[in-house]
Formats: structure tokens, C-alpha cells, sequence
């Protein structure tokens, strides 16, 4: 089962449902991407190089993109700019340094709540537009662990069930500290909690069989 979840989950697979939720939910980004005057400049928090690439906007003169992460990558790209920062601390930038903070499935892993509203602070005061995806906490497969339910589980369930398989993405850990790290990485959020944290915002719902799979927020003049 998980196997068969995976190819559905597998970002890397064009086949794939999660390819085509990632093409469709790019292709509401450019429209919306359309309505601002160029150049524009974008922080991608979380992003890759090959995100980009694969999105076709790589050498273009009107769009310099800044890939935020906390490894620096490497580019061979003149419009896209690799550096190292925290989602949490945006304090390299100035206020409304950039068009669009833009953020894939990153919210999650930053912590607590505190955290994520953290981030989401951060990202507005750098940018005059925002757009950000994450997973929805109660959508019944779990992302990342690929698991159902996963994340309605008690703690001594995850730990167990990480400690002895191979979940999703992640190869079975025997550690306990780092079996423990793992299950806490991870805070999905409501669609209650994403309403708090962007009360002006535009929520896009993505679907699965019927279901909210995940949510598209954005944000500010291009609205």
C-alpha cells in the first residue's frame, strides 16, 4: 500500500497525482504572477533550484528568484539566487524587499504553531504578496510518513511505528532521540489554524477523491 501511495506522492514522477496538483497549483501562481508589473523578485523559503527549472522559469530577465534554505545550493542560473536563512528569522532582508514570498510545503516543518506564525510574519513583512501550500492536517494519509491517520496517532504509537518501518519517505530509525525528532518535525495544520494565520488571505482548497488534500494560501496586492 504505501508503495502504491508513494508513486501517487512521488513529486518527481510526472505521472503523478502529486506532479499534477504541483502543475496546477504553479499554473494559479503565474496567473496570479501576471497581474504585477515587472521585474519582480521573488524569496522562495524552502525552495529548489530544480523546482524552477522544472517550472520553466529559469533565465528570465523580468523574475530573479532567492531560494532561502539552510544549506546553500548550487546555481547555474542568473536569475536565481541561492542562500542560507532561516524561515524564522528574516532579518538579512529588509521590509518589503521582495514582490512574493512564496513557500511548498515548508510551514510544517518548523515547529510549533508559535513557529509557523512566526514564519508567516516574517514572510509578510519582507513581501508585498504571499503565496504559500501545506498540507491539510486532516486530510486521512498523512504526506510524509504516507501512513493513515498518522498524525492522529498518540506519540508512543509513532515512535513504535518509525522505529520499526520504513514510513513513506523515511527509512525505519532504531534511535530512539532521533525516532523522537522525527515524529516531532512534523505539525500539519487546520484549516481553522491556516484561517487564523492569513485572515485576509485567499484559501485555495486541493483535492483528492473529494477531499481537501491541501491548502493554497495568498496574500496581499495581488489579490
Amino acid at each position: 500500500m504505501v508503495s502504491i501511495l508513494q508513486k501517487i506522492a512521488d513529486n518527481n514522477n510526472k505521472k503523478s497525482y502529486a506532479n499534477k496538483l504541483r502543475k496546477d497549483r504553479f499554473h494559479y501562481f503565474k496567473n496570479n504572477l501576471d497581474k504585477l508589473k515587472t521585474p519582480i523578485s521573488i524569496l522562495d523559503i524552502g525552495g529548489t533550484v530544480n523546482y524552477w527549472e522544472q517550472m520553466g522559469f529559469t533565465g528570465s530577465d523580468t523574475i530573479k528568484i532567492h531560494l532561502l534554505n539552510r544549506y546553500t545550493q548550487k546555481t547555474n542560473h542568473t536569475n536565481i539566487i541561492a542562500l542560507k536563512g532561516d524561515a524564522l528569522d528574516l532579518s538579512q532582508f529588509k521590509e518589503n524587499n521582495f514582490d512574493i514570498a512564496f513557500s511548498n510545503s515548508v510551514i510544517e516543518h518548523v515547529g510549533n504553531y508559535k513557529n509557523q506564525t512566526q514564519m508567516v510574519s516574517e514572510m509578510r513583512r519582507v513581501a508585498k504578496n504571499l503565496y504559500l501550500q501545506t498540507p491539510n492536517y486532516y486530510f486521512p494519509i498523512e504526506p510524509h510518513f504516507l501512513f493513515p491517520f498518522f498524525q492522529f496517532l498518540p506519540h508512543f504509537t509513532k515512535l513504535f511505528l518509525i522505529r520499526r518501518f520504513n514510513l513513506g519517505w523515511y527509512k525505519k530509525e532504531s534511535d530512539k532521540q532521533k525516532a523522537t525528532t522525527l515524529a516531532n518535525s512534523i505539525d500539519l495544520l487546520s484549516y481553522k489554524e491556516i484561517k487564523k494565520l492569513f485572515p485576509n488571505g485567499l484559501i485555495y482548497r486541493e483535492r483528492f477523491m473529494g477531499l481537501t488534500k491541501s491548502f493554497v494560501i495568498t496574500e496581499g496586492d495581488w489579490l
